[in-house]
């Protein structure tokens, strides 16, 4: 859980009178995503946030599923999604399940004539290419290579890009994001043991109050529905908030690696966490230690998850052929390992300079037609190498 946070002006007591200069009051929201049964933040509008002056057509934005059964393993090539100019657009679900679903986006312009909200899910944002800036009510968060967003469920926000060059590879939550419960105290502190701390969390800063009436469109996504809904005043009219929900950024790059003797495990790179999925980042680390260690990964049976590794930059030993933007999903019923050679190449290695974002679901994932479209069919003989 992100810790206690403020910014701008509030009252000194929650749910009290809090005026403007001219004597009428601002607008209190509560902001949660589990009701009132978990943190949440307060913030103060200028205007009520409920001013709807138009409804457009809703329009489908769910993903075609084009297998829901399989066991076999497979590969796709991320970068083969095409670049697309508007950010809404260019979100391309690969794979999918009732937990969540995996998006490759390789977005062109910023978000500039509308607002998005994702009022199903919690977006889990990894910037493989680009730079730029997420504009929300809460403030802004400047964001490059290698970083984390989270954006609770619910959040408005714009994503404003430094140039028309954007890979992203986001992991959308039907629960909410965490950090992994063994790291955090009973109240909420990362601990020593964990790999990062509350230092390496970038929270929102730079609130910019904007009092605008007009016609401002948000587009919501609910049950894989985008409503196109027109409000009376900009949502970014927040004079101040405090909480402990709101988006933030963490870099894969400040991920402390945890190491041994011998080969550690995958939960040991675990990042985050949602229901039935976790999210693991692999780093750049030193090998094992043992004289006699191996540090290429042993064969492992999947039998209750299915394993999708996004591969971000580096050598893999474990793997051949592997390109910049690549997916494998190893399925759930069958074992997988290193390919042939990998195992003997790997002996005597001292590091390993890669960097890769793994997601294990506990429920199989579906593949879609946005998927087939950019796999590598031949990956499953390639054990027979």
């Amino acid at each position: 859980m992100p810790q206690y946070h403020q910014l701008g002006q509030i009252p000194h007591k929650r749910h009290t009178q809090f005026r403007k200069p001219d004597g009428t009051l601002y607008s209190e929201q509560l902001f949660s995503t589990e009701g009132f049964s978990s943190h949440y933040s307060l913030l103060y509008h200028c205007h009520p946030p409920t001013e709807i002056i138009k409804v457009d057509e809703p329009y489908s934005a769910a993903p075609r599923i084009a297998e829901e059964k399989m066991l076999k393993h497979r590969s796709f090539q991320g970068f083969n999604i095409k670049p697309v100019p508007d950010f809404l657009a260019s979100r391309k679900a690969v794979l999918v399940n009732s937990d969540c679903q995996i998006v490759l986006a390789a977005p062109q312009q910023s978000m500039q004539d509308y607002f998005y909200k994702n009022a199903d899910a919690d977006e889990l944002i990894f910037v493989h290419e680009g730079s730029g800036i997420l504009h929300t009510q809460y403030g802004q968060l400047p964001f490059s290579y290698g970083d984390y967003l989270v954006i609770p469920r619910g959040t408005i926000y714009q994503v404003a890009f430094s140039d028309a060059n954007n890979r992203l590879f986001i992991v959308e939550s039907f629960s909410p994001i965490r950090f992994p419960k063994r790291y955090l105290s009973q109240y909420g502190q990362l601990m020593e043991h964990a790999p990062f701390c509350e230092r390496d969390i970038r929270q929102p800063q730079h609130l910019q109050t904007i009092d605008e009436a007009g016609d401002f469109l948000i587009r919501i996504k609910k049950k894989g529905m985008m409503y196109p809904i027109h409000y009376a005043h900009h949502p970014f009219d927040v004079v101040g908030w405090d909480g402990c929900e709101y988006p933030f950024a963490f870099s894969i790059h400040d991920f402390e690696p945890i190491t041994g003797r011998v080969h550690q495990p995958p939960p040991v790179h675990q990042t985050f966490e949602g229901s039935n999925f976790v999210v693991c980042s692999f780093c750049p680390r030193l090998f094992d230690y043992h004289p006699q260690a191996i540090p290429a990964p042993y064969n492992h049976s999947n039998i209750d998850s299915d394993e999708l590794l996004y591969y971000v930059d580096g050598d893999f030993m474990s793997r051949k052929h592997v390109t910049r933007g690549m997916i494998t999903l190893h399925p759930g019923g069958i074992p997988h390992g290193p390919h042939p050679g990998a195992v003997e190449k790997s002996i005597g290695a001292k590091e390993t300079k890669e960097l890769a974002v793994m997601v294990d679901t506990f429920h199989p994932l579906q593949i879609t037609e946005e998927a087939l479209a950019i796999e590598d069919k031949q990956y499953v003989m390639s054990w027979s190498e």
